[in-house]
């Protein structure tokens, strides 16, 4: 037995003391722990409007709504509202918790969808605007709804990739998916987009009105914020901008 431990193949060795820790999860540990736990592991981190899709198991987000769930009831509860006999709330915190996983939240537990990149066969480098597409948020900081709308400008090149105009609302929704900040959002957004393009030059910009002003606060239910972020030759060339802007607002009327 002992020859046959010290031949065994050192990937052998590491799937078993991999299983064996699998194995060692406290059942009672909290999934939300256990995944947080990964993530710090890996040497990761789980900002609020991180992704930690690669972290989650298969089957663990049924685990992980029913855990919210639980603590959403704790929420209501402490609140001072009646969940057990008003009829209004009784159900509200699985709502709730549905949403946040399944929904409002899902760009964190999430992997990106599929794109599909086109080489540029046409070597198209003449200006190309999308949008104004729709896109919903929550600020990270009340998690009040974030509404507003994108445009993208894309200088591409010979060696660019190209997607299809759907692809852009579905990126888009998935980084806006979670708990965001309006400036760190358009930052990741042209993040990605940078990364799955490779343009010559990426110009992004977010409108949005912010609930939290609306709702709460200030109530002003006027005001909006704007981001922009400008790349390559979109800062570059002051003429590139300019058209990019001009454009940008024709389409906004």
């Amino acid at each position: 037995m002992d020859d046959a431990k010290a031949i065994a193949p050192q990937e052998l060795i590491e799937q078993a003391r991999a299983q064996k820790a699998a194995q060692q999860e406290d059942e009672g540990t909290p999934l939300s722990v256990r995944i947080r736990q990964r993530v710090v592991a890996s040497g990761g981190q789980y900002f609020s409007n991180d992704n930690i899709a690669e972290h989650i198991r298969e089957g663990e987000l049924d685990e992980l709504q029913q855990e919210v769930e639980i603590r959403m009831r704790g929420v209501l509860e402490s609140l001072v509202i009646d969940i057990e006999n008003d009829h209004n709330t009784q159900d509200t915190a699985r709502r709730v918790a549905k949403m946040f996983i399944r929904e409002v939240f899902s760009g964190r537990y999430h992997a990106p969808p599929p794109v599909t990149e086109f080489p540029n066969a046409a070597k198209l480098n003449e200006l190309m605007i999308v949008g104004p597409i729709t896109m919903r948020s929550a600020c990270a900081h009340h998690l009040c709804p974030i509404m507003g709308k994108v445009w993208v400008g894309v200088m591409p090149n010979e060696h660019s990739n190209l997607i299809g105009l759907s692809k852009y609302a579905r990126l888009i929704d998935w980084v806006m998916s979670r708990p965001q900040i309006q400036e760190e959002a358009v930052a990741q957004l042209a993040d990605l987009l940078q990364e799955k393009l490779r343009p010559d030059g990426l110009a992004v910009v977010l409108e949005a009105e912010h609930f939290c002003m609306h709702w709460r606060g200030v109530k002003d239910n006027q005001s909006k914020m704007v981001n922009s972020v400008m790349r390559g030759s979109f800062l570059n060339d002051s003429v590139l901008r300019r058209e990019f802007l001009a454009l940008m607002q024709t389409s906004a009327r």
